[in-house]
């Protein structure tokens, strides 16, 4: 298929014939492009021969074809009907109930069945709603029976009660009446889908698991059986009490050849890239199918590029708290890691498909245990675990900020760590159920901004190995630390203080009123060497008074050069802002040809001063940490040591306490001597934010 899309696309003469036809128009219409139209010629079921009905559509199926478009054109002629579909417009899929009943209670099984490329079974009923099949038990027939029975009764495929598993009890009410429903997983089945039931359904067809966010209506049991082996799938599901059975399952095999072909090349661009020194993490990622930790997305989606993050949990306000980060990432801070054959690893923050990767570059002796805060995401996890992992992970609901449970702490610690969320912290027990020697890699935040460190334990301090630019979801435990922000003309701009409290700005905002002071710094960048994430980290761990200058409003853009949406690294003197700021100063139709030089911009009457001490850490950079390229500029030498390690014990260099350690950094040529810090007061007030 072509990556771009089509702008036409036509079945002529054959979508009768064609079996999963809401995951065909499905897939049809995200390959389509903007304005583009998807031409369906069929006969009509009631021009053509009886002898002859399975090659025609009738007008309830045309119904249904025509449903989820923007708009529909139709043209009949010669008993052939010539629509022309535009614009997918997939109904969101709703849970919906059938007609009351007058029983006093309800109790059935329903089973989840899934083809070779796991694509779950759903069957269009005359009730006008998509159902998985199954029914009530018949006398002292057991819930896997009765949904054995049942999928052999509608759709003609035959199962073993031996591969049929109860995943859960779910318990709702309809129309005021208690119902108890069994999910059935059935594993393993043999047959020819056949509609043995023509009276009670349409047709049976196998769907897309990404499809199921806007399949129009299902049936409120079948949306939560689905729910309780993929969750997530289907949104804004209605309340339900269940209970998760404890039986053993094995995963069920399964997936479209395209994601095997997805799968090598997104591992083939991440080892290209230079991420995947070692076989085992190769294998992992050309192994562990990441396409199911991540149902909710179509393939291309799940593995594109190996440079994207596939959010699965947002909160009320849109921000993303759970993911599965791109794989590039995850395949460095796992090479991080440094396993041996046989490693127990620790892993703060789940969703399952990093501790698949983890298990298996660490072997079939290897063991991930895996905590989460998020009870939805334990329950997926574990679920997607039970459907396609290796058995060696362990899910826990628990704030990962504690460590493991104890009983699951090896002797001796974890051989590594990782953490998985942005912190700005370093808990205590990450260190403490670490072995000795053993790793802890984590995206750790420093002034804000964040780096994915690889520690090594040594007694009680930890020594940095590595630094890797990144970004993660924040953390939701008891080290979450809300960032200190104080607002500024009114609103369009903010003082962040990631580190330390926040500073007064009495007198700031007349001073952001008043002429704003430039100095050049000399120093320029190009494409080849436009790294600044160094630089960055420099400012924010050597300068006192550090903080960041945001802009929230397109007012203030033209009072700070800052664009909308950013923010610059800046500190405060008293009544007084200085930042850094990178201003083009090259134009050119060739991207390697533009140019941009750092300028230290200040307002009030400290700014000189304060512009002259960025001036002289750009100046720095320049000349001990920056290299042309941008991969191989200088990490600091950092050591992290308990909190209330005495001055004296620590070595020589910069110090940036947090609650948990004090962290030291050694940067290079900062024996030079830089311009001293300005006096400030303490804020008087500060709101609150991220």
């Amino acid at each position: 298929m072509h990556e771009e899309g089509y702008d036409l696309i036509t079945l002529r003469l054959m979508y009768p014939f064609v079996q999963d036809r809401g995951r065909v128009l499905h897939g049809l219409g995200e390959r389509l492009r903007d304005g583009g139209a998807l031409v369906v010629v069929t006969p009509v079921a009631a021009t053509t021969p009886e002898e002859r009905r399975g090659i025609a559509l009738d007008e309830d199926e045309i119904a249904v074809l025509a449903a989820g478009w923007e708009t529909v054109e139709r043209l009949d002629a010669d008993g052939l009907a010539f629509l022309v579909l535009r614009g997918p417009s997939h109904a969101d899929t709703r849970a919906v109930e059938k007609r009351p009943t007058t029983a006093h209670a309800l109790t059935g099984a329903l089973a989840v069945v899934t083809d070779d490329a796991g694509r779950v079974l759903l069957g269009r009923s005359r009730r006008g709603m998509l159902e998985l099949p199954g029914g009530k038990t018949c006398g002292p027939e057991g819930f896997a029976a009765a949904a054995v029975r049942e999928l052999a009764e509608e759709t003609g495929l035959a199962a073993d009660p031996a591969d049929a598993y109860v995943v859960t009890m779910l318990v709702d009410d309809s129309h005021g009446i208690p119902r108890l429903t069994a999910v059935v997983r059935i594993t393993a089945w043999t047959g020819t889908l056949t509609n043995t039931e023509a009276d009670k359904f349409d047709r049976w067809e196998f769907f897309d698991l990404h499809s199921l966010a806007c399949v129009g209506d299902v049936f409120v049991p079948a949306a939560l059986a689905i729910d309780s082996v993929w969750p997530g799938v289907i949104p804004d599901l209605p309340p339900v009490v269940s209970y998760p059975l404890a039986a053993d399952r094995p995963p069920v095999p399964g997936e479209p050849a395209e994601a095997a072909r997805l799968r090598q090349a997104m591992a083939q661009t991440v080892i290209n890239g230079g991420w995947v020194p070692t076989e085992p993490v190769r294998d992992a990622l050309r192994t562990v199918p990441r396409h199911r930790f991540a149902p909710e997305v179509n393939l291309a989606a799940a593995y594109y590029g190996g440079d994207r993050a596939v959010t699965t949990r947002r909160d009320k306000t849109g921000t993303a708290i759970s993911s599965v980060s791109a794989a590039w990432l995850q395949a460095d801070m796992l090479e991080s890691l440094r396993l041996r054959a046989g490693a127990i690893v620790f892993e703060a923050g789940s969703g399952g498909y990093n501790a698949e990767l983890i298990a298996h570059a660490a072997g079939p002796d290897g063991r991930v245990v895996s905590v989460d805060i998020d009870p939805w995401v334990v329950r997926r996890t574990r679920a997607f675990l039970t459907e396609a992992g290796s058995g060696r992970v362990t899910a826990v609901e628990a704030d990962a900020a504690l460590g493991a449970p104890a009983h699951l702490v090896p002797r001796g610690g974890f051989d590594g760590s990782v953490i998985t969320y942005n912190c700005w912290d370093i808990s205590p027990p990450w260190r403490d159920q670490l072995a000795e020697g053993g790793r802890l890699v984590m995206p750790l935040e420093m002034g804000g901004y964040t780096r994915a460190i690889e520690f090594e334990r040594r007694g009680k301090v930890l020594h940095a190995r590595r630094f890797t630019y990144c970004s993660f979801v924040r953390d939701q435990g008891q080290q979450a630390r809300p960032v200190p922000v104080v607002p500024l003309l009114d609103g369009a701009l903010a003082l962040r203080f990631d580190d330390g409290p926040a500073v007064g700005t009495h007198g700031l905002e007349e001073a952001l009123r008043g002429r704003r002071h430039e100095v050049a710094t000399g120093v320029t960048m190009r494409a080849a060497n436009s790294y600044f994430g160094s630089l960055q980290l420099l400012a924010a761990t050597t300068l006192s008074g550090f903080c960041r200058l945001a802009v929230h409003q397109e007012s203030a853009e033209a009072v700070t050069g800052i664009a909308k949406d950013r923010d610059a690294p800046a500190i405060l003197g008293e009544a007084s802002l200085a930042y850094l700021i990178h201003v083009q100063t090259k134009d050119s139709d060739r991207r390697e040809d533009k140019e941009w030089e750092w300028f230290a911009y200040a307002f009030g009457e400290q700014g000189p001063e304060l512009a002259e001490r960025l001036v002289a850490t750009v100046h720095a950079w320049d000349r001990h940490i920056r290299a042309e390229a941008n991969d191989e500029h200088v990490d600091p030498v950092l050591s992290v040591y308990p909190a209330g390690t005495s001055d004296d014990a620590l070595p020589a260099g910069d110090v940036l306490d947090k609650v948990n350690c004090r962290m030291v950094f050694r940067w290079p040529g900062r024996d030079v001597v830089l311009p001293g810090p300005v006096e400030r007061p303490v804020a008087d007030a500060v709101a609150e934010g991220v």
